[in-house]
């Protein structure tokens, strides 16, 4: 049997990017139960690629109740709603054969990983105060995506000297903006640029000079976006929400390696339920930004352990 339920999670402050601000993680809870073993996945449906709870849910309730994992990847997109019902499916089937998911996948024994810790959009007085209080993590991530971005990138420098950072523009730059902007990058210490121009016009990203390596997030889905990101990215963001599952994001994961391009495993506003999965595809990764469980005030009954910014492979309990 194949269920699905609406969960709501309170966040810990307001959560902003260029696209908007959130108080709450709105997510789907998938329940695959048979022969006696449970499991379950999560996924949080996202405006941007066209998804909502409601259709989420629907393609969840369409399914087949009796489908398989191989069919599961043809019977639906990439997507969040086949990334909830894949996870489940996964930890149903580690359930049911007694064994850890990442020794049925063929995978090492997962290691603790250090993660990113997001600093949301805000004036360069707050997102000062923001770094300051979290100058102690190795790598911080700030949202931006606005034409007047520089007077936050140096208030996050300043409140926060030592730390690495990644920008995520989330689509929010010209290639003007972003040209303009390059040396003073580098020169901050910016470690990583994740999707500075919109993923319709990120063909100007070809051929043009680097000083801070570029990634893919919106321009990259599964395997079949490839293609079209040579020459323009040097590095991935993989995020289950967008591959369709932990299926998909593994073999995402190897395709990409063997063409060159760096990974960064990320993942959507969501509970410890849904960074459990993304922590295996996370394992060897160049990026780790896996924080979401950090952003909330409420969480799983059995949550993920985090020490700072390390955070522990996920128990039985939790999945996996």
């Amino acid at each position: 049997m194949i269920r699905v339920q609406h969960d709501t999670f309170k966040l810990a402050q307001v959560f902003t990017i260029a696209r908007g601000s959130k108080t709450a993680a709105e997510v789907l809870t998938a329940t695959v139960e048979r022969d006696g073993a449970k499991g379950w996945g999560e996924c949080v449906p996202y405006a941007r690629y066209g998804e909502s709870i409601d259709s989420v849910t629907a393609q969840i309730e369409s399914l087949p109740q009796g489908i398989t994992r191989a069919e599961l990847q043809e019977a639906l997109p990439a997507g969040a709603a086949r990334n909830a019902v894949d996870c489940a499916l996964w930890d149903w089937e580690a359930k049911r054969a007694g064994k850890s998911i990442w020794q049925l996948a063929g995978l090492a024994r997962p290691e603790p990983l250090i993660t990113a810790y997001t600093l949301s959009l805000d004036t360069p007085e707050a997102m000062r105060a923001s770094a300051a209080a979290q100058a102690h993590r190795p790598l911080l991530k700030i949202k931006l995506g606005t034409p007047d971005d520089l007077p936050r990138l140096r208030a996050v420098r300043e409140g926060a000297p030592d730390a690495r950072i990644i920008i995520d523009a989330n689509e929010g730059w010209e290639l003007e903006t972003f040209l303009d902007l390059q040396a003073e990058l580098h020169a901050l210490g910016v470690v990583l640029v994740e999707q500075p121009l919109p993923a319709a016009g990120d063909e100007a990203l070809s051929g043009i000079e680097r000083l801070v390596p570029i990634c893919a997030d919106e321009s990259c889905h599964d395997r079949e976006s490839l293609i079209d990101l040579r020459g323009k990215y040097d590095v991935i963001n993989i995020k289950l929400d967008k591959t369709g599952g932990l299926t998909e994001a593994l073999a995402l994961r190897a395709l990409a390696r063997s063409e060159g391009f760096g990974i960064m495993v990320g993942c959507m506003v969501g509970s410890s339920l849904a960074m459990a999965p993304a922590a295996l595809v996370a394992q060897g990764a160049d990026f780790v930004d896996l924080d979401g469980p950090l952003l909330l005030a409420e969480d799983r009954k059995t949550p993920l352990h985090y020490k700072g910014s390390e955070m522990d492979p996920p128990e039985p309990e939790l999945w996996g």
